[in-house]
């Protein structure tokens, strides 16, 4: 037997895992955030004849047929991977559908304040369970603790007008509506994580899913009135929300799903109200009550929290 101490021990070293910088996970993801935020402020401009539910369906149609024209990924995906993920392919683009056809419905029953705050406050709830059951990681308490911040923060900003001067009640069916609007959205951002994290280009996965999302929300469009799309302030509304709110939105989320999890990336998506927040006061001229500030400063900090590296020991 040789001595231990005659020679060197064979010590196995691995790489240190890379950490991800902000550039290359949150900061896409705020920034799509950034643009969906400015969703309303494009959509009041819409035709006053202009249904919700049009509006959103006209810009899926377009924006989807984007994201899955422009990318050879998207065409492909479909034969190359396996059964199952096609599978979760159509449940993705199903989700997709979801959320503008029960979003809309939410804000005509209970207004925009709550139903944004329901529908956006699920969505990192429902990711988290979701994704725990599904065993792609048990959410972590730094994450609970941010997204309890968010959380909070997005209903103090949204709700302060409402707080402040004594809100009407909230309408259940819009309620559970809004709540399946979140669930839809966490559905279709934890399947694009899972076949990005299973090594499918993101613009593919994203593309293929809005791509099937758009030709599944087309008899949506066509089912109402059609004639505010030919009227100039109709295309101008569809073509921002379906280019910028859409395609370069959705484009921008796929490459950050690519190094955040779905978890943490549907919480910093919670920056969406804070955007348009800050844009209706700098651009329509609304006022924010002093509770509203409050609630911004509270999300803020709590987006902050994830989106600053945590440090490893």
């Amino acid at each position: 037997m040789p001595n231990r101490l005659s020679a060197p021990a064979r010590v196995r070293l691995t790489p240190a895992p890379r950490r991800t910088r902000p550039i290359d996970g949150p900061l896409p993801i705020l920034v799509s955030a950034l643009l969906w935020g400015t969703t309303g402020a494009a959509a009041s401009f819409a035709p006053a004849g202009a249904p919700a539910a049009g509006i959103g369906a006209a810009a899926l149609v377009l924006g989807g047929s984007l994201l899955f024209l422009t990318d050879r990924a998207a065409w492909a995906l479909p034969r190359v991977c396996g059964t199952v993920e096609r599978w979760l392919l159509v449940v993705g683009a199903v989700a997709v559908v979801g959320y503008p056809v029960t979003f809309y419905p939410a804000v005509t029953r209970t207004g925009v304040a709550v139903a944004t705050v329901i529908a956006l406050g699920s969505a990192p709830v429902f990711t988290g369970l979701l994704g725990w059951l599904a065993r792609q990681g048990r959410p972590s308490g730094r994450w609970a603790g941010a997204t309890t911040l968010a959380v909070v923060g997005c209903g103090v900003l949204v709700l302060g007008p409402q707080l402040t001067g004594g809100g009407s009640t909230v309408d259940l069916l819009g309620a559970l509506l809004a709540a399946l609007s979140g669930l839809s959205y966490a559905v279709y951002s934890l399947i694009a994580g899972r076949l990005i994290a299973a090594g499918h280009p993101s613009g593919g996965v994203m593309g293929a899913m809005f791509g099937g999302a758009a030709v599944l929300v087309l008899p949506v469009l066509l089912a109402g009135p059609t004639g505010w799309l030919l009227s100039v302030r109709g295309a101008g509304v569809v073509l921002h929300l379906g280019v910028v709110t859409t395609f370069l939105a959705y484009r921008l989320f796929g490459h950050g799903l690519r190094h955040t999890p779905a978890q943490i990336a549907t919480t910093l998506t919670l920056a969406e109200p804070a955007v348009a927040a800050v844009l209706g006061v700098a651009a329509l001229g609304e006022r924010l009550p002093t509770v509203s500030w409050c609630g911004l400063a509270v999300l803020a900090g709590g987006l902050a929290v994830l989106t600053i590296p945590a440090r490893r020991r």
